[in-house]
């Protein structure tokens, strides 16, 4: 019997149909939608009146907008690359002394207890957190009252509250590089490691020059994912400082959350979240862009 030969490049469209409808539905007529709610003034109520690029040249002078940003750039720094460089050397030493020299078991005791903040639900920890640094009978003031130093009013103060978001964001977010790049560790050949040893090499110089080489791809995932959660972080900011004191730690997902919800202004909300989303969609392009040619070098 003649068995009728299957084209193996025809038919896998159906397959991709329901993730592409999702995406459609979820993602870009939202988008497509906001984008236009973006040229408009609109209550949420009434009919949208049409201003062209009013709401955009409105941002672009508006102090708590670009106040917002710059508070931003603190939680990259909070979220990105304080996380990523200390979820590096972590990782290197859970995976290079303590399942070496104590078990495997320990480590992923210690994994797993870095990665709690992660699964933890938002609104708990952020309560949890206003408890310890509640400025008159939080258990960091009294700590520092033991020891003889001032108390602060670590979330009310606002010179001081935007460093308070950053320790804490810290704490949230560490966990996810260190179980990234712990994963990433085991597929590096230990041969290499046994050469750099008979050349003279210390744990320092094998660090920089095979780790952080053979795992570049994790960390260019580990940097951009993290980056666009820093970008379009929300809730944190909600349960702790609400934005306050004043504009201190306002960032503008909370800024646009604001004028959507609190000020009736759906037309400048849509705006803020619409040169968000643009600028996250650049710097992914941009980091995909600069990994495709990194490895494509690599391959050369």
């Amino acid at each position: 019997m003649a068995v009728k030969s299957v084209s193996l490049d025809r038919g896998y469209w159906v397959f991709l149909l329901p993730g592409a409808v999702a995406l459609l539905l979820v993602i870009i007529i939202p988008f497509l939608i906001n984008v236009g709610i973006s040229f408009t003034a609109w209550n949420g109520i009434t009919e949208p009146t049409w201003i062209g690029l009013d709401n955009y040249q409105k941002a672009a002078h508006d102090k708590t907008f670009w106040m917002s940003f710059q508070n931003n750039l603190y939680i990259i720094v909070a979220m990105t690359i304080i996380p990523t460089i200390i979820g590096l050397f972590l990782a290197a030493f859970l995976y290079d002394f303590v399942a070496n020299k104590i078990g495997n078991r320990v480590a992923s005791v210690f994994r797993a207890g870095y990665y709690l903040p992660q699964i933890l639900p938002v609104a708990i920890a952020g309560v949890v957190w206003r408890w310890i640094l509640q400025p008159r009978w939080g258990v960091l003031n009294w700590l520092l009252d033991q020891v003889g130093m001032e108390p602060r009013n670590w979330l009310g103060d606002a010179d001081i509250a935007i460093y308070s978001v950053m320790g804490i964001m810290v704490w949230f977010q560490i966990g996810y590089p260190l179980v990234i790049f712990m994963a990433a560790l085991q597929r590096v050949d230990p041969e290499l490691y046994e050469a750099a040893s008979v050349d003279g090499a210390n744990w320092l110089e094998k660090f920089i020059h095979i780790t952080i080489h053979q795992i570049r791809p994790e960390i260019f995932v580990v940097v951009l994912m993290t980056l666009i959660h820093s970008l379009k972080i929300f809730a944190q900011i909600f349960v702790l400082t609400r934005g306050g004191p004043g504009r201190a730690t306002i960032v503008p997902s909370y800024f646009a959350y604001q004028n959507f919800f609190e000020k009736a202004n759906v037309g400048y909300g849509a705006t803020i979240a619409t040169i968000m989303t643009v600028i996250i969609i650049l710097l992914t392009v941009l980091f995909i862009n600069v990994q495709s040619r990194q490895e494509l070098r690599e391959a050369a």
